[in-house]
C-alpha cells in the first residue's frame, strides 16, 4: 500500500503528583507492585496514544488491554494501564501522530528497558474498513468492511473469548522514570511496515482474500520522544462536572461516540476524569455552541456558571509540566452539537466548487463547504502564540494547493446549516483545525533551497506537483535522537533507521545525493524514482505565509509484487537476488544486509488452506540465510520494499517472498 509514515505513541509524564484518575466505563486501571519502584516516590504516567495514516484504510481499529513497563535487570513488569472489561477501538488511522489521551497512572520511580504492550486478538477484535478512494488495484472495496473470518491476527496465544497477542517492545536506550522530573515514552505502531497488514489474494476467481495482521518482528519499536509539548493531541469530548475555584481549570468526564456513527451521534460516557486549564496568557477562544458566540477567555469566571453538565469538545496541548491547557473549547447542551465536527483525512479538494471531503471513520467522506468566512489554523501545541492564530481565511486557501489531500484536519461547522446526509451536500465550515500538513510522493527537482513532491492518487483530480522549501537553517528543529544535541535547519533521515539523523550544514547536500537514484525495469514497468514524506509548518521565516520542509523521511519505495529472476544468493555486508516485474525487461539487483542491528527484514508468506502464517526470518544467522535460500528460488513471487539507488540497484528494507498457495498477480500487500 502507499501508506507512510505511522506510529503509536505512548506518552509517559511523570509529575509529583497524579493529574488525572482514571476509570474508564465500569472497569478501572490497576498499578501492580513490585518491579522498579523498591518503595520510592511514584511518579505520574499520562497515557497518550497516537499514529498516522493510511491511503488505504479508514479504519484499523485495534484494542489494547494493558501496558507494562520492565524493570532495567529483571523482576515482575509494572502495569501502567489496564483498559477493563470493556476497552475501547483505537482507529489507528486516525491517530497520524497526535494524541488520543487515555489517562494517568502513578509509576514507580525506576528504570525500564522495554514495555509489554496486550492486545486484544480475538475473532474481531480487529476492525478493518476500507478507504473510501483507495489506491489503484488495491484489494479492498472502496468503503467495505472486511469480514471478521478474513481477519486473520498473528502470533494470538490463548482460547476465545480471552485470546491476546503480546507486544514486546525493547526501548532504544533505558527509560528513567524519577519523581517530580517529566519524561516520555514514544513507541510506533508502523502502518506503514509492510508486514504489519498483508493481504493474500488468491489466483482462482472468487477466492477469499486474507489479510494477515502482524504486530510483532517490525512492525512496533520504540522511537525517543524529546518534547511532550509537541505533541498534537486529537480533540477531547467530555461533561463538564465542575470548574475549580479559582476559575483556572475546569474538570471533565471523557465521553466517547457510539462507533459505527450514528444519526444524531450519541455518547459512551466514563469516569475517565481529565482537568484542563484556561490559558491564562495568551487565551482560551471560547465558542458556546448553543448561543453561536465566540469569546477570548483567560479563566472560566464569565462562563462558571453555564458549563457543569454541559458537553465540551476540547483543542488541548501539553505543558512541560503535564498539564493540559485549553487552545479552543466548544460548548453545548447536546453531545451532538460538539460532535458535528468532521475530523479525519482529507480526501478530496474541490477547488471549482469550493469543496474539501474529509474522510470518516466508517469509510464515508464528509463534504465542507469553504467560504469567504472560513479560517484556517495550523496546531502548533509547542507555540501557544501561533497554535490560537488564523493563518488563512477564504477559497485561496484551496487554490493554492495550502490544503491538499492527506492533510488531517478537524472542522467545525456552522450550526444552523445541517444537511441530510453530508456525504451529498455539504456542512458549511467555519474553521478547519489543520493537525498535519502532510506533502508526500516522488521526489525530483531537488536543489539548495527547495524539492518538488509529485503525488498521483486514483482519483486524479487529487493529484499534485508541490515545490517544498527547506525552512531557514536558523530555526529550531527539535534535537538529535541518539545524542539529544540541539538540532536547527532542515534535517532527513532513512525510514529505516529513524534515530540516524542526518542534520547542519550539510545536510541538504547530503538529501540531494540521496534522493538521486532511480530503478528503471524498462519496458511498461518503468522507474521507480525515490518517495519521502515531509509534515510541513507554516510561516517560517525563510517562507512567509507558506508550506516549508523542517524534515523529510525516506520511504521504501514499493515495487509492485514481482518475481525472482535469481535465487537468494548469501554475502556479508550483503546478501542479493534479482527482481523481474511483469511488462519490464530488466532485472534489477537486490541487495539485502546481512549485518546484525541494520539487516533488511525478511518475512516469509505462506498460505496453506485458508491459513495465512507470516514469518521473520533472521538474515543474520546461517538458519534464517539457509531458510530464505530455500524459499526465495528463481521464479518465486516476491515483494520489495527498498531505496532506489543510483546504480541502478535496490537497497532493501523489507522482502517478502510467498510459500505455499501462491498470490495472485496483482495482489497489494
Amino acid at each position: 500500500m502507499n501508506s507512510r509514515l505511522s506510529r503509536i505513541l505512548l506518552g509517559l509524564v511523570v509529575a509529583a503528583m497524579p493529574l488525572f484518575s482514571v476509570a474508564c466505563g465500569s472497569s478501572s486501571n490497576q498499578l501492580s507492585s513490585g518491579g522498579g519502584g523498591g518503595g520510592q516516590q511514584d511518579g505520574n504516567v499520562n497515557m497518550i496514544i497516537s499514529d498516522a495514516s493510511t491511503e488505504d484504510w479508514a479504519t484499523i481499529g485495534v484494542k489494547i488491554l494493558s501496558i507494562s513497563l520492565v524493570p532495567q535487570g529483571g523482576g515482575t513488569p509494572v502495569n501502567i494501564f489496564s483498559s477493563g472489561s470493556t476497552p475501547e477501538m483505537l482507529n489507528l488511522v486516525q491517530l497520524d501522530q497526535l494524541g488520543e489521551l487515555l489517562g494517568s497512572l502513578p509509576v514507580p520511580a525506576g528504570t525500564y528497558t522495554s514495555a509489554i504492550l496486550t492486545i486484544s486478538a480475538n475473532q474481531g477484535d480487529v476492525t478493518l474498513i476500507v478507504a473510501a478512494d483507495p489506491e489503484t488495484g488495491f484489494a479492498g472495496t472502496a468503503g467495505a468492511t472486511i469480514p471478521p473470518t478474513q481477519i486473520q491476527i498473528q502470533g494470538a496465544t490463548g482460547t476465545s473469548p480471552n485470546m491476546t497477542v503480546p507486544v514486546n517492545v525493547n526501548f532504544v536506550s533505558p527509560l528513567t522514570v524519577a519523581a517530580s522530573a517529566t519524561t516520555s515514552l514514544d513507541v510506533e505502531f508502523d502502518l506503514a511496515h509492510p508486514a504489519f497488514l498483508v493481504g493474500h489474494v488468491p489466483p482462482a476467481q472468487g477466492g477469499t482474500t486474507i489479510w494477515a495482521v502482524n504486530f510483532n518482528k517490525g512492525p512496533v519499536r520504540h522511537h525517543p520522544l524529546a518534547d511532550i509539548r509537541r505533541l498534537v493531541l486529537r480533540h477531547t469530548y467530555g461533561t463538564v462536572t465542575g470548574v475549580s475555584s479559582d476559575d483556572s481549570s475546569v474538570t471533565i468526564t471523557r465521553d466517547f461516540p457510539v462507533e459505527p456513527p450514528t444519526n444524531p451521534e450519541t455518547d459512551i460516557a466514563t469516569s475517565q476524569s481529565l482537568t484542563i486549564l484556561a490559558d491564562a496568557t495568551n487565551g482560551t477562544l471560547f465558542y458556546d455552541v448553543d448561543a453561536k458566540t465566540v469569546t477570548t477567555i483567560k479563566n472560566f469566571s464569565t462562563v462558571a456558571t453555564t458549563l457543569p453538565g454541559r458537553f465540551v469538545r476540547v483543542a488541548a496541548r501539553y505543558q512541560s509540566n503535564g498539564s493540559l491547557v485549553a487552545v479552543r473549547m466548544w460548548a453545548a447542551s447536546a453531545f451532538n452539537s460538539v460532535f458535528i465536527s468532521p475530523e479525519g483525512h482529507v480526501l478530496h479538494v474541490d477547488t471549482t466548487n469550493d469543496i474539501i471531503t474529509v474522510e470518516r471513520e466508517d469509510g464515508k467522506g464528509v463534504k465542507l463547504q469553504v467560504n469567504a468566512n472560513t479560517e484556517f489554523f495550523f496546531r502548533t501545541p509547542w507555540n501557544a502564540q501561533t497554535d490560537s492564530l488564523v493563518i488563512g481565511q477564504g477559497t485561496s486557501f484551496l487554490t493554492n494547493k495550502d490544503i491538499v489531500r492527506g492533510f488531517k484536519v478537524h472542522a467545525s461547522v456552522d450550526p444552523t446549516v445541517t444537511p441530510a446526509d453530508p456525504t451529498v451536500t455539504p456542512f458549511l465550515a467555519q474553521t478547519i483545525d489543520i493537525e498535519i500538513a502532510r506533502y508526500d510522493g516522488d521526489i525530483s527537482s531537488v536543489n539548495a533551497n527547495t524539492f518538488t513532491y509529485t503525488r498521483k492518487f486514483n482519483t486524479a483530480t487529487d493529484n499534485y506537483s508541490f515545490a517544498l522549501p527547506y525552512i531557514s537553517g536558523s530555526t529550531a528543529n527539535g534535537s538529535d535522537p541518539m545524542s539529544g544535541a540541539a538540532i536547527t535547519g532542515f534535517k532527513w533521515w532513512n525510514f529505516t533507521y529513524p534515530t540516524i539523523v542526518d542534520s547542519g550544514s550539510n545536510a541538504i547536500m547530503d538529501f540531494e545525493n540521496a534522493t538521486n537514484g532511480t530503478v528503471n525495469f524498462g519496458g511498461t514497468a518503468g522507474a521507480y524514482p525515490a518517495w519521502g514524506e515531509t509534515y510541513a509548518i507554516w510561516n517560517d521565516p525563510i517562507q512567509a505565509n507558506s508550506w516549508a520542509a523542517p524534515w523529510t523521511v525516506l520511504m521504501p519505495t514499493t515495487v509492485p509484487l514481482g518475481t525472482a529472476a535469481t535465487g537468494f544468493a548469501t554475502g556479508s555486508p550483503n546478501g542479493t537476488f534479482s527482481l523481474s516485474e511483469a511488462g519490464g525487461v530488466n532485472a534489477v539487483p537486490v541487495t539485502m544486509s546481512t549485518v546484525s542491528g541494520s539487516a533488511t527484514l525478511v518475512y516469509q508468506v505462506d498460505r496453506i488452506g485458508g491459513i495465512v502464517t507470516v514469518s521473520a526470518e533472521d538474515i543474520t544467522t546461517t538458519a534464517g540465510q539457509n531458510a530464505v535460500i530455500a524459499g526465495l528460488t528463481q521464479g518465486a513471487p516476491v515483494k520489495v520494499y527498498g531505496i532506489p539507488q543510483a546504480n541502478n540497484t535496490i537497497k532493501a528494507y523489507v522482502v517478502i517472498y510467498y510459500t505455499g498457495t501462491l498470490p495472485a498477480a496483482s495482489a497489494i500487500d
